[in-house]
């Protein structure tokens, strides 16, 4: 069975983010627990939380499936500023106790930017940060995101998650998070998936796959940019994308669409999803997104 389903949105609980994801008949889906430029949160609600949970029983969605995503301003690579450093690591771990609270096992995570030192020492406060991480939390698996290599972003390549992985005391509960867009801009060529895949296995293996974000990008091969494009409309092109998300290796694999909303407004997420099931590329997606919110 297909797994997929898009961000959405947690303004209103993890209840919100339930009905949400059901409007674009989805299956899972990812949610950011505040706002993903910022380490604001506010207090669970429990009786909003058990509502989700019997929301999603109801309708299948398995919360095995449903994932996090930690907010893009945690830096574990750089600690030339250790209160940040320690700010990072304090916060991941509050945010992995919020996901064990909502019942949700998966958290999607930027590994990090080496700014000002090198790649090497970059990696080597990752390891040391998610050692910490790992040693005060227990059962949520951190997922490290594959980057697209903008400055001096740690995770863009395989090797560079290999040795994180392999350097983690509690690696157990590592696990990678695939990015179509971040990899093409990484320099990873889409159209030949099956060899990344294969060397994938070789050097990490495929188990440690646990995510995928399905993007296409407005970006050419290996420009390090991260921009994403709506499926089909981009470099990467509807049948590359095709080829991952129907990967018989990643078939258990929740799929995740973070592709740009029509116009800054209206999210493709229910029209993706309804062209990858049936495989069919919809080259009048954008108008039809358009058309159907302005009709609600």
């Amino acid at each position: 069975m297909l797994i997929i389903g898009s961000h959405v949105s947690y303004k209103g609980g993890l209840l919100f983010s339930v009905k949400e994801a059901l409007s674009y008949d989805a299956n899972t889906f990812m949610f950011y627990a505040g706002a993903p430029t910022n380490t604001i949160r506010s207090k669970i609600d429990d009786n909003n939380t058990k509502e989700a949970w019997k929301l999603m029983k109801e309708n299948n969605i398995d919360i095995n499936n449903v994932i996090c995503h930690a907010p893009y301003i945690i830096n574990l690579a750089n600690k030339k500023d250790l209160d940040k450093y320690k700010f990072s690591i304090n916060f991941i771990k509050e945010e992995i106790q919020r996901c064990a609270v909502l019942g949700v096992n998966k958290i999607v995570l930027h590994p990090g930017n080496a700014v000002g030192i090198s790649k090497e020492e970059g990696l080597q406060n990752i390891v040391e940060a998610l050692n910490e991480v790992l040693e005060k939390t227990t059962k949520v698996i951190i997922l490290l995101e594959t980057m697209a290599g903008k400055g001096s972003e740690c995770g863009s390549s395989t090797e560079e998650l290999k040795y994180i992985i392999e350097n983690v005391e509690d690696n157990k509960r590592l696990g990678v998070c695939l990015d179509t867009c971040h990899l093409n801009d990484a320099g990873y060529d889409i159209s030949k998936s099956a060899d990344y895949l294969n060397e994938f296995d070789k050097l990490i293996g495929i188990d440690k796959i646990k995510c995928v974000h399905v993007n296409d990008s407005k970006n050419t091969l290996a420009a390090h940019k991260d921009r994403h494009e709506n499926i089909g409309f981009g470099t990467l092109g509807f049948t590359n994308l095709l080829n991952v998300i129907y990967n018989k290796r990643l078939e258990d694999v929740p799929k995740i669409l973070e592709t740009p909303y029509i116009e800054k407004e209206y999210p493709p997420y229910k029209m993706e999803i309804k062209m990858i099931r049936n495989k069919v590329f919809n080259k009048n997606l954008i108008e039809d997104v358009k058309n159907y919110y302005k009709k609600a």
